[in-house]
């Protein structure tokens, strides 16, 4: 049995789908889902349903009941009082669980960074999420992605209308990206292997090596129209979130992130690519994604 949690969202859904349409025979899938009418109907007929929060312990133990594997990824709560609390809410009762019931293999979502990252808000809260269950002794793979690409579609209207492409990083230094279709499908293929045992880290890179620059570049070429680069301090962006709900605290996480990523770098270009696991380019995904989202809109 794997358990996924997120199953709704946009990398779990990536890895159900990819569990689903694994060979007649493969393991059963149980997800954890606060609402299971928003899970598609053709999923919902296929996988074992736990409905609550994964934060809830009780939900969590009956979830992990009987399972081998469990896809684990802490979704992010922008109206969090604290955000390494946010973090704790969830992972406690995952390391309890291990503890007590023993699922063997853990997969989980984290981040590029670890060794590296210091004082790096939302980042150094994954990390230790790690360094949590990595404690409990649990065989563990923590897919480490850096940028993710689907990120831009927040900006769809912006960047299609008006031509811009905003970031809160240094404009003119190469960020590593990934897209989470690669996440979904690495996920799938550790949660249906029994073979790897031990705790490791999987870098998720993909081949290129654009700047948010080179990143407007390659969406002018595919939308064909001017896209430029607006660069905004996290500042500016963070107050805009706390208009719409959003923690002060969460704000300074998400300002200290994109601080430690300016000036430490561990999302640049000394992190070689990994097309084994991140075989997506971004211009192949702004082809495939991006743009026919553009359109629709």
């Amino acid at each position: 049995m794997i358990v996924v949690t997120t199953p709704t969202g946009q990398i779990g859904r990536e890895v159900v789908a990819r569990l689903l349409d694994a060979p007649e025979g493969s393991v059963p899938v149980r997800v954890i889902v606060r609402d299971p009418a928003a899970l598609a109907p053709e999923v919902r007929e296929r996988v074992e349903v736990v409905q609550g929060s994964h934060a809830d312990p009780a939900v969590l133990k009956e979830a992990c009941e009987g399972a081998d594997h469990v896809f684990w990824l802490v979704p992010p709560h922008p109206g969090a009082d604290s955000v390494e609390g946010h973090f704790r809410a969830f992972t406690d009762p995952l390391c309890e669980v291990i503890e007590a019931q023993g699922p063997e293999r853990v997969v989980s979502v984290s981040t590029l960074g670890r060794g590296v990252a210091r004082n790096a808000g939302l980042i150094s809260a994954g990390l230790a999420m790690d360094e949590a269950i990595a404690a409990t002794g649990v065989h563990y793979r923590a897919l480490c992605p850096p940028s993710l690409m689907e990120n831009e579609l927040r900006q769809l209207a912006s960047i299609r209308d008006a031509g811009v492409f905003s970031t809160s990083l240094v404009p003119d230094r190469v960020l590593r990206l990934c897209a989470t279709r690669d996440i979904g499908a690495t996920a799938a293929r550790l949660l249906l292997d029994d073979s790897w045992t031990g705790q490791e880290d999987v870098p998720m890179v993909s081949p290129d090596d654009l700047t948010p620059e080179g990143m407007a570049g390659v969406l002018s070429e595919v939308l064909d129209r001017p896209v430029r680069v607006e660069f905004t301090p996290a500042a500016e962006l963070g107050a805009r979130w706390i208009r719409f709900g959003a923690t002060e605290a969460w704000v300074r996480a998400f300002a200290d992130m994109v601080d430690a990523q300016n000036t430490q770098g561990f999302y640049g270009a000394v992190q070689p690519s990994t097309p084994d696991t991140a075989p997506t380019t971004f211009r192949q995904w702004c082809e495939e994604v991006f743009k026919p989202a553009a359109l629709q809109g």
